[in-house]
């Protein structure tokens, strides 16, 4: 690591760090230059996705690059080079340097892993996997069978996904009279569903975590509180980079609460609307979904009283997800859009025949105007399988399981 720190390159932490937001703030001042330049950055990492915002919110651009990469650009400290031919930087002596004086051959490499790798060190590392350190040992752990909930902890809450669930699922009811929650484009990510990376200053989930007597310093991130869903749900389209068509101009979990126009968060306008007993849906583009993050990409949204989205395209696992959280996906028909139908987002939304719904089924979607007119399309279900079908009647493969765990029990 000595020649890494005469570099600044320090290990600073493992896992889901930088790739995923949480490597921390950027200093105050480039986050200044940045905001009040309206400058699009760039990063470089080693991570597994290069969506606007992963790393860093304030990080428009990302670039993956295996770790020498990383290291060479970070030398090079410009995303504008051809490192096959300019240099990374000047020698002492002011000589260039060029990735190909700095870049270790394959054998190079092999030399040290034979040297440096061997069997020992994992066989070492597992012996007391299942020991655990002595941090893990000291827990209190209380007696029984049920887990022992705190109710004033932040970080662990019990989830409302089995309030007042039934032996049986209630028959399915249409959906009538439902909002447009955020009206979306293409290549929507589950990282912008998703609650992911650090809790910024100002947010519902922020502003939670102050009610509960917790210091902005503490207030970690996302991922670590995913056992709270209470941060969970103010943080689902909360970030700062999704633009919600129903509020232009706007960037980041902001709509309108409709009929009366009125901008506030998403969490919010949910919030108004679950109070008043108003369905929610969701209008996106084509992709919706894509990305990793992705159980809470689906919770958050059920927990938020979202019914049913209507996209052009999904991927497939966050349509699956969606489906498991008891959530309808329907699918524009081809050369469909929200676009293309006259949709504003501000109608209100009627869907029939949920009750009897079979796989890969067309059903017609009527859209209200303010005005009282009407405009009838049809959209494709995207619940696939039998199997989907009949997680969707239990409102979700949670309430599925348990309802079959406890008939066997």
């Amino acid at each position: 690591m000595e020649p890494m720190e005469a570099l600044n390159f320090h290990l600073v932490g493992y896992g889901c760090a930088t790739c995923i937001g949480n490597s921390g703030p950027l200093p105050a001042h480039i986050t200044d230059a940045i905001n009040s330049g309206d400058l699009a950055v760039g990063a470089v990492l080693s991570g597994n996705r290069n969506f606007e915002g992963r790393v860093n919110a304030h990080v428009r651009a990302n670039y993956l690059a295996s770790p020498p990469l990383v290291v060479a650009y970070a030398l090079a400290g410009n995303l504008h080079l051809d490192l096959a031919r300019d240099p990374l930087g000047n020698d002492d002596n002011g000589e260039p340097v060029y990735l190909k004086d700095i870049w270790p051959t394959q054998e190079e490499i092999a030399a040290v892993v034979q040297k440096h790798v061997g069997a020992e060190q994992f066989e070492r590392s597992y012996a007391d996997i299942f020991k655990g350190d002595k941090e893990w040992n000291a827990l209190d752990v209380p007696e029984g069978d049920l887990f022992q909930w705190q109710d004033d902890s932040t970080y662990i809450k019990e989830p409302p996904f089995f309030n007042d669930l039934t032996p049986t699922p209630a028959p399915l009811t249409d959906i009538n009279g439902a909002r447009v929650l955020a009206m979306l484009g293409d290549s929507v990510t589950t990282d912008h569903i998703s609650p992911a990376g650090s809790i910024a200053a100002g947010s519902p989930a922020a502003n939670y975590l102050i009610e509960q007597g917790v210091a902005q310093k503490d207030f970690n991130s996302y991922g670590s509180r995913r056992g709270n869903h209470e941060v969970m749900m103010r943080g689902t389209f909360a970030n700062i980079r999704l633009r919600n068509l129903l509020a232009p101009g706007t960037e980041g979990g902001v709509t309108r609460y409709l009929p009366e126009g009125t901008a506030m968060s998403i969490y919010h306008a949910s919030a108004k609307y679950q109070a008043a007993g108003t369905q929610l849906m969701v209008l996106a583009g084509k992709e919706y979904g894509t990305g990793s993050s992705r159980d809470w990409a689906a919770k958050g949204p059920k927990l938020l009283g979202i019914n049913a989205v209507i996209a052009e395209s999904f991927e497939r696992i966050h349509r699956s997800n969606l489906v498991g959280m008891g959530i309808l996906p329907m699918q524009f028909k081809a050369g469909d859009s929200a676009a293309s139908l006259g949709l504003t987002g501000e109608e209100t939304f009627a869907i029939a025949g949920l009750n009897d719904l079979t796989p890969g089924q067309m059903i017609e979607v009527v859209a209200t105007a303010a005005d009282g007119s009407n405009k009838t399309f049809a959209v494709l279900t995207r619940i696939d399988t039998a199997n989907e079908i009949e997680y969707f009647r239990h409102g979700g493969i949670l309430s599925y399981v348990l309802r079959q765990t406890l008939a066997a029990s």
